[in-house]
């Protein structure tokens, strides 16, 4: 059951139940309908550095009987989770309602929303969030609440109404590769990636009783990806284009190649691992239109792929 406070609600182009204004949600549990509703992804960041008006940066949510599993938590994925909250008719994705968060490697474009995260409505969080990421994810962890310690002070210390004094606080695991997590039938893996000068960079499996997914973070291709992707329903994958790449300088083309996977290379890879369905995130396109990132896919792949936007819905 959800609890409403401080708006009136009105159907919008966000939602059937979408509030016409901001609104405080409490859960007193999850629903019979949310235990029994199938495993969802929605896509809240299939952005990169690079700020554009259209997508929010890298985050991947997994919705398992009424909890919100985010993988990633760049720019703007705190908004999205509360658009997507009243679009999908998702509960759990209300931000102070999120559950857990599981981060590839410590680039800002992975991890800038992750104080947004903790910091919003974080005295009436129910319980403390979940992180987990490579080493240097307590440090994060630790700085944020440095820079956060005049608001913790001053809500704290004041006539406002503090419903939970711990809320802010964050149980943080550093990662090994491995099976990391593992709940109400889901279980995720961590595992290695090649993001070139970055290790440990992080991809993950995650398998539930109705679907498995793999989420591969910032890579190239390795036998390692292909082994974890081999079968799975969805891939979710980064993507460089081809011909935008080219348009680089040639130390940013070394990099990419080293840090990144391009097009034609995905779909190699999707050819041998052949996923039910893979889904292009994280695209960098230097200019060139970004349709044609798919046309240079399925010049190596003939299985089914889209190229996904915020908020989509799989």
């Amino acid at each position: 059951m959800l609890l409403l406070a401080s708006c009136e609600r009105s159907a919008n182009v966000e939602g059937v139940n979408a509030p016409a204004s901001a609104v405080i949600e409490a859960r007193t549990g999850i629903s019979a309908a949310e235990l029994a509703a199938p495993t969802r992804i929605v896509m809240l960041g299939t952005g990169t550095p690079i700020p554009d008006a259209h997508r929010a940066s890298a985050s991947v949510a997994v919705i398992h009987k009424g909890r919100a599993y985010l993988f990633d938590m760049g720019a703007g994925a705190v908004r999205n989770a509360t658009r997507a909250r009243y679009r999908h008719d998702i509960p759990s994705l209300y931000p102070s309602q999120i559950c857990c968060l599981f981060v590839t490697h410590m680039h800002s474009d992975h991890t800038l929303d992750y104080s947004e995260l903790v910091y919003t409505l974080w005295w009436r969080r129910p319980g403390q969030l979940q992180a987990f990421g490579p080493p240097g994810m307590q440090e994060m962890t630790d700085g944020m609440h440095a820079m956060m310690a005049p608001d913790l002070r001053e809500r704290i210390s004041s006539s406002q109404p503090v419903a939970n004094p711990e809320g802010y606080k964050v149980d943080v695991t550093e990662l090994a590769a491995g099976f990391v997590f593992e709940r109400d039938g889901l279980r995720i893996e961590a595992f290695e990636v090649d993001h070139g000068d970055i290790k440990p960079a992080f991809g993950y499996r995650i398998d539930t009783s109705d679907r498995s997914i793999v989420i591969s973070g910032d890579t190239t291709i390795s036998q390692r990806l292909l082994e974890m992707s081999r079968g799975v329903d969805v891939l979710i994958h980064e993507v460089i284009s081809d011909s935008g790449l080219s348009k680089n300088s040639e130390e940013f083309q070394a990099y990419h190649k080293e840090s990144h996977t391009t097009a034609s290379e995905l779909g190699r890879l999707a050819s041998e691992a052949r996923p039910g369905l893979l889904v292009l995130y994280h695209g960098l396109y230097y200019g060139v239109p970004e349709a044609r990132i798919v046309e240079e896919v399925r010049s190596t792949y003939d299985g089914a792929v889209v190229l996904a936007n915020d908020l989509d819905l799989y």
